[in-house]
């Protein structure tokens, strides 16, 4: 059955495609370009009816010639919940302070239940992420991922006083 509506939905859109009813757009952003280290975004942006965007990160360490994961700039696990913690009060505060203008799927905050889709309840280990040139994380959610579309893509920088006791080192995330 899933099958079946998996092909009916990947007929529509070569339909939809033949018809010039589609678009497909790509490229990238840089965020961070130091001596050091290196940000940049790729995008994909698909628009059938809607669009919507996907972003990818990647942080790389110039000198070192590494990928930076998130995973590697903590000693350990907890920085998950740490930064989901801090997230979830960010999301709820500007749901508050904009009269729900800024909607994020997360419970407690004032929407109804029933329009909570896949609510936010942790980032992930793998979670899309970028250092800013200051030394700052910046988590970021793609489109439809913690929000509605018009949101579009949803960035949070973290405090880094918050991820102090948990960092390897303040190689790459600095308390300036």
């Amino acid at each position: 059955e899933e099958g079946k509506a998996l092909y009916e939905q990947f007929k529509t859109d070569i339909e939809e495609m033949e018809a010039g009813n589609m678009a497909v757009n790509s490229g990238y952003v840089i965020e961070t370009d130091t001596d050091e280290l290196l940000s940049f975004g790729r995008y994909v942006e698909v628009t059938v009816v809607s669009s919507s965007t996907v972003m990818k990160y990647t942080t790389i360490d110039k000198k070192a010639e590494t990928v930076i994961t998130l995973p590697s700039l903590f000693k350990d696990d907890r920085y998950i919940s740490i930064i989901t913690e801090f997230i979830t009060e960010q999301m709820r505060q500007e749901m508050k302070a904009t009269n729900l203008e800024k909607t994020y799927w997360i419970h407690d905050a004032g929407l109804p239940e029933d329009e909570l889709f896949d609510s936010f309840t942790s980032i992930k280990p793998d979670q899309n992420f970028y250092i800013t040139e200051e030394g700052k994380l910046v988590i970021v959610f793609d489109e439809y991922e913690v929000a509605p579309g018009y949101m579009g893509i949803v960035e949070f920088e973290i405090p880094t006083e918050l991820l102090a006791d948990v960092l390897v080192s303040n190689e790459y995330i600095q308390n300036n």
